[in-house]
């Protein structure tokens, strides 16, 4: 067995996606705990909740990592976009 030319502390490319995921889920629900409204913040929580559980079954089929890093893109838009969002409501 060849030894590998990677450090030990690579992460491989799954490895490296899940981890952007569950970054991005920490990310969202630590703006979310930013809005004052508590039923929108858990309104918030709940969709995004459902979105993670919606795409989490579309990622188990998914074959491309393409798909996988469009549905994360997307999430960090609309995570940017919440914050601004919040941003304007503070100003």
């Amino acid at each position: 067995m060849a030894a590998s030319h990677l450090p030990p502390t690579t992460l491989m490319l799954k490895q490296f996606i899940r981890r952007q995921q569950v970054l991005l889920y920490r990310r969202i629900f630590q703006t979310i705990q930013q809005v004052p409204n508590d039923s929108d913040r858990k309104y918030l929580k709940d969709w995004a909740r459902e979105e993670f559980k919606r795409n989490k079954s579309a990622t188990r089929h998914a074959t491309k990592q393409d798909t996988i890093r469009m549905m994360i893109t997307q999430g960090n838009m609309q995570l940017k976009e919440l914050e601004k969002t919040l941003a304007l409501a503070k100003s």
